[in-house]
């Protein structure tokens, strides 16, 4: 049995997480997994060409992440008419039949990191936004939720958005910027980690402190909460996204009954509670279809 996994980029740490995460159910289920991974992160067409490149293979389903909200519609309608069975995460897909959706309340674990931060900083300060891609279907409900819970604290102030593109050095260059030239902010929302990391690393270059908080609970983040460097990230679990959603391919190929969807639950990673996510990817545990239900 061979699964076809699409992933956006190697870029991005919860990525490789969510290829693991596929990796591991499908050995565990006696399936194998076979990855297809865009070389320019995030390329409508690249993934497009690469569909067509696993169409041809004919795997026995696809667990599939897509790069952009409508840009790669003709290549997944391309699967639909295979008859190859489709399973998406992190992203749902807009066209053709998806047997199971596997991802998480981006606007609600956003508004939980906010809400974290903003008592933080005892309903006061000026607060960086950082976001992904303008037309990233993550990013926007995050950034979102950063704003619309800033309104129930009359006197936090939130700054920006500052454009990190879910990319370390980007959002290290425009939060150096932000720090050059613009009003300064004691606390920093990162719509992903890895911005929030990039952001962490301007500070320290400009010499000043903020707190900084984002969202995937990646290693890296974990470590930064455990030495009180980052103040806090949610746990948006792409390595169990895709884990579920292999799990759900394997089961469906097998004649099982599985769910049209899967939700994660949010939870906020802090220095109260970081020793369960302070682990290596390989160690963390996978969530199981029956835990989920």
């Amino acid at each position: 049995m061979k699964i076809a996994v699409f992933t956006k980029n190697r870029t991005n740490p919860a990525y490789g997480a969510a290829r693991l995460g596929a990796a591991r159910v499908a050995k565990a289920l006696g399936a194998e997994t076979i990855d297809f991974v865009p070389a320019k992160p995030d390329d409508p067409v690249e993934q497009s060409r690469l569909i067509d490149e696993a169409l041809a293979l004919r795997p026995d389903a696809f667990v599939l992440a897509p790069v952009h909200p409508n840009r790669v519609n003709d290549a997944l309608r391309r699967i639909d008419a295979s008859g190859i069975p489709l399973f998406a995460f992190v992203n749902p897909v807009p066209v053709g039949k998806c047997v199971t959706f596997v991802g998480s309340d981006d606007y609600r674990l956003a508004a939980e990191v906010a809400s974290h931060m903003y008592r933080h900083l005892e309903g006061r300060g000026s607060v960086l936004v950082v976001s992904g891609p303008v037309d990233s279907v993550t990013s926007i409900p995050r950034v979102r939720a950063f704003q619309d819970v800033a309104r129930g604290f009359s006197s936090i102030r939130v700054l920006g958005p500052c454009l990190g593109g879910y990319d370390r050095l980007k959002a290290r260059e425009e939060v150096a910027r932000w720090l050059s030239d613009k009003a300064p902010f004691e606390g920093c929302l990162a719509a992903n980690d890895v911005m929030a990391l990039g952001a962490l690393d301007a500070l320290r270059e400009a010499g000043r402190r903020a707190a900084v908080s984002g969202v995937n609970a990646i290693p890296e983040a974990i470590a930064a909460i455990r030495d009180g460097t980052m103040l806090a990230t949610a746990d948006f679990d792409a390595m169990g996204m895709a884990a579920l959603a292999t799990e759900c391919a394997i089961r469906h190929l097998r004649g099982e009954q599985v769910p049209a969807k899967v939700e994660l639950p949010v939870q906020v990673v802090d220095r109260s509670n970081f020793a369960r996510w302070d682990l290596p990817f390989e160690q963390r545990p996978l969530p199981s279809l029956e835990e989920t239900a």
